[in-house]
This record gives C-alpha cells, structure tokens and sequence, in this order.
C-alpha cells in the first residue's frame, strides 16, 4: 500500500500564488506518472494536471493551461504544482494521485492511490 500526502494549501488573495507538494511513501512512485485533482464545493472532482514518470510529459486541464505547473522532484520523491495568478474558481480541495503506470492522462480510473487532499482557498 502507497500513502499519498498533500501539504502547502492555504489561504491567498486573487492573483496570487501558491505550490502544493505531494509525497508518497514508498519510492513507487518515481516509476509512476502522478496527478493532481481538485474538488471544488459542490461540484464533482475533476482533472487539474499530471506528469509522466520521467517527467517527459505533462497535461493540464483547459482552465488552468499557462498559470498551473507541475514538476517532479526524484531526489524527494516529491510532485509539486504551481498555482499562479489564482482566482476565485481555483478554490478546492486539492487532491495527489499515484498512477498505475509511468504514464496516466486525465481518467481518474488510471489512477491508484489517492492522498487526502489540502485546502486552497482563494479569496477575492
């Protein structure tokens, strides 16, 4: 079993940014692609971004293209994504996933382990 943990959500203002960082615990996951979700307040959970297990390649939902990027770290076994000019639509909870292989888009079915997510709020 691979725990996956969010950390880095907050509070900030309209047009600010923030980075949240996803870790797993076991070095699994550098032979995975892994991505980011986010479930705003009533509405389902949807795609935000991901990154292949080399990081060659990454995808990105239409509504956060140009200000979201997501990046690896190998050495800390670490996924980040960085969250630019926010807005009040970009308030969720903010959810790291783990794939079942090095390469996942956005299906949610492609994706096995799942963290418990961080807030992010952002205030207008």
């Amino acid at each position: 079993q691979v725990q996956v943990t969010e950390s880095g959500g907050g509070l900030v203002q309209a047009g600010g940014s923030l980075r949240v960082s996803c870790g797993a615990s076991r070095r699994t996951s550098s032979n995975n692609a892994v991505g980011w979700f986010r479930r705003a307040p009533g509405k389902e959970r949807e795609f935000v971004a991901s990154i292949s297990w080399n990081g060659d390649t990454t995808n990105y939902a239409d509504s956060v293209k140009g200000r979201f990027t997501i990046s690896r770290d190998y050495g800390k076994s670490t996924v980040y994504l960085q969250m630019n000019n926010l807005t009040s639509e970009d308030t969720a909870i903010y959810l790291c996933a783990v794939a079942r292989g090095p390469y996942s888009g956005s299906s949610q079915s492609n994706y096995q382990y799942w963290g418990r997510g961080t807030q992010v709020t952002v205030s207008s």
